[in-house]
C-alpha cells in the first residue's frame, strides 16, 4: 500500500485512475490529475511548498518530486514522463516533456512543451528550456531539435503507461 500522509492538515488528492505502486510516497499539498502512475520507490513530497500534477503524468521508478520552502513550488503539466531516478524540484514542467533517467531539474526552471530533457542531464536554477529541443549535459545545454519521431514518442510515452499501469490493476486475462 502507498504511504500517503498529511502535513499540517493538508492531504495529497487524486484525479481518477491513478496508480500509485504499493511503496510509493506522496505526502503534504500534492495534486494529481487523472490518468497517473506513480511507480516503485518513487516520491512526491509537498511538505514545504504545492505540488501541482496533471493528467497522464507518469512518475518512473525512485524517482523524487519536490519543492523549496516559501519559494518554489512544482508544476507539472499534462501528458509529462519523469524517467527514473530524475530529481524534479521547485520548477514548472509543460504539455509534452520528457525528464530523462536519472535527470535533476532545479528550482524556477520552466520547461517549455516537446521538450526532452536528457537522462543524466543537471538543468540548473532559472534556466529555460525552449519548446522543440532536447536539453543534454552538465550543465544542460540545448542541444538539437527533436525530431518527429522523438515528438510522436512525448505523445505516445505517457498512453503506454497508463497501459502498463493497467497491469498491475485488473487480474491477466
Amino acid at each position: 500500500m502507498p504511504l500517503i500522509l498529511p502535513v499540517k492538515g493538508v492531504e495529497p488528492t487524486f484525479g481518477a485512475d491513478c496508480f500509485l505502486a504499493p511503496n510509493s510516497t506522496i505526502v503534504g499539498d500534492v495534486t494529481l490529475g487523472d490518468n497517473c502512475s506513480v511507480w516503485f520507490n518513487a516520491v512526491i513530497r509537498g511538505d514545504v511548498n504545492t505540488i501541482r500534477i496533471g493528467n497522464n503524468v507518469n512518475i518512473q521508478d525512485g524517482a523524487v518530486i519536490h519543492c523549496t520552502y516559501l519559494r518554489a513550488g512544482t508544476s507539472i503539466a499534462d501528458n509529462v514522463s519523469i524517467g527514473h531516478n530524475a530529481l524534479v524540484h521547485g520548477c514548472s514542467l509543460q504539455n509534452n516533456v520528457l525528464v530523462g533517467m536519472g535527470a535533476i531539474i532545479m528550482d524556477n526552471v520552466i520547461v517549455e512543451p516537446f521538450t526532452i530533457i536528457a537522462a543524466g542531464a543537471v538543468v540548473l536554477e532559472n534556466t529555460r528550456c525552449e519548446s522543440g529541443y532536447i536539453y543534454a549535459g552538465t550543465p544542460a545545454k540545448r542541444v538539437k531539435e527533436i525530431s518527429q519521431a522523438q515528438r510522436e514518442l512525448l505523445v505516445q510515452l505517457p498512453k503506454n503507461y497508463i497501459m502498463y499501469s493497467e497491469w498491475f490493476r485488473s487480474p491477466e486475462e
